[in-house]
């Protein structure tokens, strides 16, 4: 193991092996819009990728009010949960990125619709977004053990 190195070689390829990692598909999208996966569970963490208001289909821009934008987002997002066996209750981290921080109220008033129960974590940030979007959510989710 040389300076630096965590792992040996043969012990990182066998960490390699054993983690799995899964692809998870947004059941309505269509439109080629970079490349990454929707989601992607991992050791039992579903990592759900950046979503936005667009048509998923066409990948454009749905404008609208920041509350607008907020919901129909989360709906994206929540495509991608079920189709990993989650829930929003299942959801333990999110990161929330706002064109205008000055929409924080209206945006969070839309976000809390959402989470009924124990809220994420979150991280809620000003960034400059593609095509005129007022916001993007990522999220982490816990995959729950098989549900009765």
């Amino acid at each position: 193991m040389g300076i630096g190195s965590c792992v040996s070689p043969d012990s990182e390829k066998e960490r390699h092996l054993t983690m799995g990692r899964t692809a998870v598909k947004h059941p309505d999208k269509t439109a080629t819009t970079g490349t990454y996966s929707a989601g992607l569970i991992c050791d039992g963490w579903l990592y759900v990728s950046g979503h936005a208001s667009q048509d998923l289909k066409t990948g454009d821009v749905i404008s609208g009010s920041i509350g607008e934008e907020t919901s129909r987002t989360l709906s994206s997002l929540e495509k991608v949960l079920i189709a990993a066996g989650c829930t929003f209750d299942d959801v333990v981290k999110c990161t929330c990125y706002l064109s205008r921080i000055e929409d924080f109220e209206d945006f969070d008033e839309a976000y809390a619709r959402f989470f009924r129960g124990i809220p994420p974590a979150r991280t809620t940030v000003q960034a400059v977004l593609w095509g005129g979007l007022k916001v993007e959510i990522d999220a982490v989710a816990r995959v729950p053990a098989v549900r009765s």
